[in-house]
């Protein structure tokens, strides 16, 4: 489904997402689900989850591209949606990269996998290479790896 945004709309949601720090899909996702009243943890969570999942395709994509840059980005979006999906089945919504952080750190000690906190390190790093373009390829393609690794473990989690 194609969707048709007046100009003004969209500069609003541009506006908002630079200013949360999140993808344009995330708002209007958020939007939508406010709109239509659907604003339960289940379908936050399913948001989430999608929104995790195009990143991901559009990171793998990237990379066989070669634009390391921004495949760094959108496997970091995977990431970070995931997190956020898990957070969303327990009722809770994370704004911030800080409170993403304390998330990952959270579940990492409540289930003692400490390979959580590694995997989610491997996002952040992408996420600062999407800025300062200084990781190897190799690295890139590692991390992005780590990401993948990350979200199936994040996947089968309830919390």
């Amino acid at each position: 489904m194609g969707v048709i945004l007046p100009e003004k709309v969209l500069k609003e949601v541009e506006r908002v997402s630079r200013k949360e720090g999140v993808p344009p899909e995330e708002i209007i996702g958020r939007a939508v689900v406010e709109f239509l009243r659907l604003d339960d943890p289940e379908t936050r969570a399913e948001v989430h989850e999608s929104l995790s999942k195009k990143y991901m395709r559009d990171a793998e994509e990237l990379l066989k591209k070669g634009d390391y840059v921004q495949a760094s980005e959108k496997a970091w979006g995977a990431a970070s949606q995931m997190v956020k999906a898990v957070a969303a089945k327990n009722g809770l919504e994370l704004r911030s990269h800080g409170e993403l952080h304390k998330f990952v750190s959270e579940i990492s000690k409540e289930r003692g996998d400490e390979e959580i906190r590694r995997l989610w390190r491997s996002a952040i790093v992408l996420h600062q290479n999407f800025y300062e373009n200084w990781l190897p390829e190799d690295m890139v393609v590692d991390s992005i790896g780590d990401v993948r690794k990350l979200i199936k473990k994040l996947k089968t989690m309830d919390r």
